[in-house]
């Protein structure tokens, strides 16, 4: 079933119009499985996908699983018109049971192209598990959608952006927490800008851009969490 429907008006304003979306959004789907992702920012990440010839992806925070099946679906799809590795999802959460059940309801084949795996992103040796789950040669784009604080987001940047190739991308979800205007709950977590601020500021930080000018379909969830990997000769 598609999400409720909103009404919006031309006269109210861009705060009242962004908090149903935000509402909205919470009760979006993708083949059954539950998916809170704007169809901007969904756009977007096909963009990326396409541009950075990503042939997997890495996914912090399975949730309800309808993320981690359209990220495979789309990597299957732009695989017929380029060759590369078998696409590949890896995604990961503290809780991965109803996810997996879902997803197997829904795809009783998907360990072809999708690995669940129940982690805690603050694990120091969890980004040498994950590398041992992708195929030879894989082209990664990264989603960082975890708990949303500081010390997920960090460790999401710390581990995971080295799986990152120059011209591709890694994206920090749902940077909108830190925004007052755009917050929709008191109880919402905060921490994700400015542990994205305080990454970039390191050494291996230095190698990303912030990609402001992606956020194209006038509202996202991910306010400057579009960061590419410099190519070497920027």
């Amino acid at each position: 079933m598609p999400p409720q429907p909103i009404k919006s008006e031309l006269r109210d304003s861009l705060r009242d119009y962004w908090l149903k979306r935000v509402e909205q959004h919470t009760g979006d789907s993708y083949a059954g499985l539950g998916m809170s992702k704007f169809p901007e920012d969904l756009r977007v990440y096909e963009h990326l996908l396409w541009e950075s010839r990503a042939t997997a992806v890495i996914e912090i925070g399975t949730c309800r699983g309808g993320s981690t099946l359209w990220f495979r679906d789309r990597l299957v799809a732009l695989s017929r018109y380029r060759t590369g590795p078998r696409p590949f999802v890896v995604s990961i959460d503290l809780d991965i049971e109803d996810a997996q059940r879902g997803i197997a309801e829904t795809d009783p084949g998907y360990a072809d192209g999708i690995a669940l795996l129940e982690a805690d992103v603050t694990d120091p040796t969890l980004p040498a598990r994950v590398e041992e789950l992708l195929p030879s040669g894989a082209r990664c784009l990264v989603v960082e959608d975890s708990a949303h604080t500081y010390a997920t987001t960090y460790a999401s940047l710390a581990g995971f952006a080295r799986f990152v190739a120059p011209g591709g991308f890694f994206v920090v979800e749902d940077g909108c927490v830190d925004v007052e205007e755009m917050r929709l709950s008191p109880d919402w977590p905060r921490g994700v800008l400015p542990a994205l601020h305080d990454w970039l500021a390191t050494p291996a930080g230095q190698d990303f851009q912030v990609r402001r000018d992606l956020e194209v379909y006038g509202i996202s969830c991910h306010p400057e969490g579009f960061l590419q990997r410099r190519s070497a000769s920027s």
